[in-house]
């Protein structure tokens, strides 16, 4: 059978002490720190989740304004490119009623010229035929 005798209770109350004395020396300060710890990780991952759905909101607000800008740029180019066209169309039909109304006083030129050399050579057939038929029968 066991007995019980006084150092079993020395030694019970030694392990009591040792226990209360680690208990209040290592056990607590230990538990304090981790508890510390784990409140500064989960700031820190929420700071961090914070951060990421900032960054992703931004991301996802400058994919907007590019794309904004890039149907700006499209339209605006669209459109220079319209004017431009217009402008073209503009620029070649004055240029063709210029070459055609160029091209009809040339003709008309021509034509009176034309008319004046005849007219002038009509004038010296006389002469010319005279001159040629001197020259034939000298």
């Amino acid at each position: 059978m066991i007995d019980l005798d006084t150092s079993f209770y020395i030694q019970f109350i030694n392990f009591v002490i040792t226990l209360v004395v680690l208990n209040l020396l290592l056990i607590r300060p230990v538990r304090e720190i981790i508890r510390k710890r784990a409140e500064k990780m989960s700031g820190l991952l929420s700071g961090a989740e914070a951060f990421t759905a900032q960054a992703e909101e931004k991301l996802a607000g400058y994919q907007k304004a590019l794309d904004e800008a890039r149907a700006a740029g499209a339209e605006t180019r669209n459109a220079l490119r319209d004017a431009g066209l217009a402008e073209e169309k503009q620029i070649l039909e004055t240029a063709g009623t210029d070459a055609a109304s160029t091209l009809g006083e040339a003709k008309d030129r021509a034509v009176a010229e034309a008319k004046a050399a005849g007219e002038t050579l009509r004038a010296q057939v006389g002469s010319l035929a005279q001159k040629v038929a001197d020259k034939i029968l000298a």
